[in-house]
């Protein structure tokens, strides 16, 4: 397992039900939140089929860093969605350092 994927594994509860909550909350005035919550979806799907292994998720976590205009919490955000966009941050950036240095 990577420290990406362990990550993942720990904060899978919390950021499957924030996902899903912020659409419920925020999907009226933030729409992104909707493919955002499909992103990591897959995320979570491909995570679980590499077995341990480093996904090949760069372009989803890509997508969410654009949708949340680089992870910003907006002004009007409830602490569930500064929480899962701060773990969805963090994420991506473990994975970076992951994927960095396999490529070294």
């Amino acid at each position: 397992m990577t420290a990406f994927t362990d990550y993942l594994t720990d904060h899978a509860e919390q950021l499957d039900l924030g996902t899903l909550a912020i659409t419920r909350a925020h999907g009226t005035h933030h729409p992104e939140v909707f493919e955002i919550r499909k992103r990591y979806e897959t995320i979570r799907d491909r995570v679980a089929l590499a077995d341990g292994a480093q996904p090949q998720i760069g372009e989803e976590l890509a997508r969410i860093r654009s949708l949340t205009n680089g992870y910003t919490i907006p002004d009007d955000a409830c602490s569930t969605l500064a929480a899962t966009y701060r773990m969805l941050e963090e994420a991506h950036r473990m994975y970076e350092s992951t994927d960095e240095r396999r490529v070294q």
